[in-house]
């Protein structure tokens, strides 16, 4: 498609998709492609080598899905395109926008390959056959080595978040898988920056690219205040109940991605006893207009919309805007939020995040400049206090503005009738008024919410240590460092003869692993290992997947480290001295000898079945 033509898009039917794929893309709600989509999907149609340098948050997974989807061949079982991720959070994400995508698509299978899954499932999706593979990509070597996954009939390959990759050290499996992909194979990189490395994976892979390069538009919204609840703890409806009991607002909006998620949602809050309707394309204009008139009069307090419906709305009541569900980019979280703190007012937002959705999140505060805060979910108690509160006031206003003579006398007469307390009258009175909206016990244990930290805190040199004869195994200053507090030390087998540094020791424990970069403590690089300080909590299961991570091509055989009886240098017999010894008798050798250099395609020995 000439460029002139690209620019002129402003719809997806315009595009050449397939059309399963166009169907499915109208179901999700989509109208117009984001410029990424516009751009990308013409040349990726064409089977173009595409380098495409946008932000996180920008649309680049439909950029890239869309016109793969619609070249694929259904009818073949085997691996068609596969999308290395840099996370096992952004795999799962891409293989689920995949399978809505393709919802049309008769037979079609995705499947998503990571550490930290059973290999054994992985196995049988494999077997059975995925027309698409995402993965990270230790797990896609392993399978590559295996030979569990075939990729002589690979069309596309998808680097996403290239430069993500990068920062945790996996350019040389990139490469290494890469090498072991069809020559005729079409390559799509994505990236938010392009630093060297990843400028020559570019020149070195890809054919002849077209490049598309979109640059954010900063949207600074000032007038409005921004909150984030990280969703855990509690299901979406109850903390959504919970913010709409306590929280001040006159009307307000509530954002979901689907059509059926308005009625949905809307029939559970009116159930709930709020004023709420749904707002969604499926109605006509007439229907549309008389729920937009009902919210400017104040007959109805809360519409439950989609972004395609909510454009262009502006109705001075609305205070608050509420993300029920996350944007898919970050200019809809721009027009989202643009329903409240219109002409100088003042609006709140209230953005609802899944722990695994921090990458948008973070998108979304670059794209505003803005700290999004995070927001304490009320408590059953706040609950208990606000009903209490607006009963009191409702009882005050009756008991000034209202002739009670008559229901004293009824009152008094039962009073007397059923020897009564007048106290007892009252409760009575109280519950007949409150049993639907009952006063909570504000003394029940909440869930625990979610702590919002940053993923990857930044580590002085320390982390370097000392060189790998070095006596740290039993020293009092690491036992003793905050961090290492509530933790255990463990041994990997990866240091630095190997290349590895602190930081991609922590990227793959944190995103293979799937715990917090905060939760892990000191971290000691030795030539041949290295240990590092992890929860005391972690059980069993956890230990055991985060043993078979993969770093620089390097299976890190985790286990606990035990200082020996003699003290100072623990850990199979002493392990640190052994650790620079040639040899390293003490450590790698008995578990099945060098694994060799990290570049070479010699198979590792087999391993476990919970791999």
């Amino acid at each position: 498609m000439p460029e002139t033509q690209i620019e002129t898009i402003t719809a997806f039917d315009q595009l050449p998709l397939s059309d399963a794929v166009l169907r499915a893309v109208g179901d999700v709600g989509y109208e117009t492609p984001s410029p990424i989509q516009a751009r990308s999907i013409p040349h990726l149609l064409e089977g173009r080598d595409l380098l495409g340098l946008a932000q996180t948050g920008t649309g680049k997974t439909a950029a890239f899905a869309l016109p793969a989807l619609s070249r694929i061949d259904v009818t073949l079982n085997d691996t068609q395109v596969l999308v290395l991720c840099p996370t096992r959070e952004l795999a799962i994400q891409v293989a689920e926008a995949c399978q809505t995508y393709a919802k049309y698509l008769r037979n079609f299978h995705v499947l998503p390959i990571y550490g930290g899954q059973d290999m054994r499932v992985q196995l049988r999706g494999l077997q059975r056959g995925a027309q698409v593979v995402v993965g990270t990509p230790g797990r896609v070597m392993d399978h590559l080595r295996r030979g569990s996954l075939k990729l002589d009939k690979l069309k596309t390959v998808v680097l996403d978040e290239a430069d993500e990759m990068l920062r945790m050290g996996f350019v040389e499996d990139i490469e290494w898988i890469l090498n072991h992909t069809p020559k005729t194979r079409q390559t799509a990189l994505f990236s938010a920056t392009m630093p060297p490395a990843i400028r020559r994976i570019a020149d070195t892979y890809l054919n002849e690219p077209v490049s598309v390069e979109i640059r954010n538009k900063t949207a600074t919204v000032s007038t409005i205040t921004q909150k984030v609840w990280m969703a855990s703890g509690l299901n979406k409806l109850d903390a959504l109940t919970r913010i709409l009991e306590v929280e001040e607002f006159d009307a307000m909006i509530i954002f979901v991605r689907t059509r059926s998620a308005t009625a949905e949602l809307a029939e559970k809050l009116e159930a709930r006893g709020f004023s709420a309707a749904a707002l969604n394309g499926d109605m006509g204009q007439a229907l549309r207009e008389k729920m937009v008139d009902r919210l400017k009069k104040g007959s109805l307090d809360i519409l439950v919309a989609t972004d395609v419906a909510a454009r262009g709305l502006d109705v001075e009541r609305i205070s608050h805007v509420v993300n029920y569900d996350i944007p898919n980019d970050t200019e809809a979280y721009v027009h989202r939020i643009g329903r409240t703190g219109r002409a100088g007012r003042e609006g709140t937002a209230i953005l609802f995040a899944a722990p695994r959705e921090r990458r948008m999140l973070r998108a979304i505060e670059h794209a505003t400049r803005q700290k999004i805060e995070p927001m304490r979910l009320p408590t059953q108690r706040d609950v208990r206090d606000i009903r209490i509160k607006n009963f009191k006031e409702q009882l005050g206003c009756i008991l000034g503005n209202e002739d009670l003579s008559p229901y004293r006398e009824v009152i008094n007469e039962m009073i007397q009738e059923q020897a009564i307390e007048i106290e007892d009258a009252a409760a009575a009175l109280c519950y007949m008024a409150q049993k639907e909206r009952p006063f909570p016990d504000g003394n029940e244990p909440e869930p625990r919410q979610w702590e919002d930290r940053p993923d990857r805190p930044e580590r002085g040199g320390e982390r370097g240590g000392e060189r790998g004869g070095e006596r740290s195994g039993g020293r009092r200053e690491d036992r003793e460092d905050p961090r290492n507090i509530g933790k255990k030390r463990y041994r990997i087998s990866v240091g630095r003869d190997h290349g590895v540094s602190p930081g991609e020791i922590v990227g793959a424990l944190a995103n293979e692993g799937g715990i917090s970069g905060r939760d892990i403590g000191h971290i000691r690089l030795f030539d041949k290992f290295s240990t590092v300080y992890l929860p005391e909590t972690l059980d069993g299961a956890v230990l055991s997947t985060m043993s078979e991570i993969s770093i620089r091509n390097q299976v890190i055989g985790l286990r606990e480290w035990r200082e020996s009886p003699t003290g100072g240098r623990g850990g199979d017999r002493g392990g640190e001295r052994r650790g620079r010894s040639s040899g390293d008798r003490g450590g790698e050798q008995r578990r099945g000898g060098d694994r060799g250099d990290p570049r070479s395609d010699r198979p590792r020995r087999p391993r476990r079945d919970n791999d």
